[in-house]
C-alpha cells in the first residue's frame, strides 16, 4: 500500500496466462472507471499493475520469484482470470499465475478469481494445458468461492460489483482505510510529491497508461506529423501550432521521468513505472 497527501493508493495485480489478453485489458478499464467514479469523494486510488509494466529485467533468481519481489509483494488486491490455459509451470507452482494467487492468498490478502465459459475453437486448445486448469478450478472450489462469466461484456459488469465490494467490505480494506486519519506524528501517510504538469500532458500520460503496451509514437508521416497512443492521434492536421503543444507534452513527460524514450530515434516513448503510479493520482488532484 501506498500513502499519498491525497489519497490512498491500493496496487491491483492482474494475474493471467497469456490466452485472455482482452479481460486484462478489461481489469485496466474497470479499475480507471472505478477511480473515476470513487477516487475523489473516498480518497481512494487503485493503480493496476501486471508483470509486463511493472517488473524490469533482472538474474539471479526464479523469474516468477523476481515478479513477486518486484510487483506481487506489494500488491493489495489480485485479479486472476483464466480461459483455456493453466500457465508455464515455475517449480513452485503449477503456473506463474497459480502461484502469484497462492502467495497472494498467503499474505492475507483478497483475491478475485475468474474462469471464462467464452466458447472456444477445439483445434486451438492445448488438451495437457485445458486438464491443467480444469484440475486447478476444482481446487479453487474448495478453497473458497469463484466466479465464471460467458463474455467480456459480463465480465466488465461482475468485476466492477464485485471490485467495488470487495473495497466496500473486505476487512483488508477497513483496516487500512483509517491509517489516512490517523493523526499521530509517527503515523502520518507518506507524502508522494505529485508534479505540477499542464492539462495536456495528463491527458497524454493517462491515455498512454491505458495503451497495451504503454506506448506513444511521434512520427512523420504523408499526412502530417502525428502523436499517438492508444488508438487516438493528439495533433491536429495542418496545424503548427498543435504539434509544438504536444511535442512539448512529451518533453515535459519525459523531463518528469513518466515517459521515457525507446530506442535512438526519438520516434517511441515508453511509460515509465513511475508514470503508472502517478497517472491515477494526477486525475483525482
Amino acid at each position: 500500500m501506498i500513502m499519498s497527501y491525497r489519497a490512498i493508493v491500493f496496487v491491483v495485480m492482474i494475474a493471467t496466462p497469456s490466452d485472455v489478453q482482452v479481460e486484462r485489458n478489461i481489469i485496466r478499464e474497470v479499475v480507471y472507471k472505478w477511480n473515476s467514479a470513487n477516487s475523489h469523494p473516498r480518497k481512494i486510488v487503485l493503480l493496476p499493475v501486471g508483470w509486463e509494466t511493472h517488473s524490469t529485467p533482472l538474474i539471479g533468481d526464479r523469474p516468477q520469484e523476481i515478479i513477486n519481489a518486484q510487483v506481487l509483494k506489494d500488491s493489495d488486491l489480485l485479479v486472476a482470470v483464466f480461459w483455456t490455459r493453466l500457465g508455464t509451470p515455475t517449480g513452485k507452482a503449477g503456473s506463474g499465475t497459480v502461484e502469484e494467487i497462492n502467495e497472494h492468498i498467503k499474505a492475507g490478502k483478497p483475491a478475485l478469481i475468474y474462469f471464462s465459459s467464452a466458447p472456444v475453437r477445439l483445434e486451438s486448445v492445448n488438451e495437457e494445458q485445458y486438464a491443467a486448469l480444469k484440475e486447478f478450478k476444482e481446487e479453487c472450489k474448495k478453497r473458497g468461492l469463484i466466479e465464471t462469466y460467458d463474455s467480456t461484456i459480463e465480465f466488465h459488469e461482475k468485476l466492477y460489483h464485485h471490485l467495488s465490494m470487495t473495497i466496500n467490505k473486505h476487512p483488508y480494506f477497513q483496516n487500512a482505510g483509517p491509517a489516512i486519519d490517523n493523526k499521530e506524528p509517527g503515523n502520518q501517510p507518506q507524502k508522494l510529491n505529485l508534479p505540477t504538469l499542464s492539462r495536456e500532458a495528463i491527458a497524454l500520460l493517462h491515455e498512454a497508461t491505458q495503451d497495451q503496451q504503454g506506448i506513444v509514437l511521434k512520427l512523420a508521416v504523408m499526412g502530417g506529423p502525428y502523436i499517438q497512443t492508444n488508438g487516438k492521434n493528439f495533433v491536429e492536421p495542418n496545424n503548427p501550432r498543435s504539434r509544438a503543444t504536444w511535442e512539448g507534452v512529451i518533453k515535459e513527460l519525459c523531463q518528469h521521468d513518466l515517459l521515457e524514450p525507446r530506442g535512438s530515434k526519438g520516434q517511441v516513448f515508453g511509460v515509465t513505472r513511475l508514470g503508472y503510479e502517478i497517472a491515477p493520482l494526477l486525475l483525482t488532484a
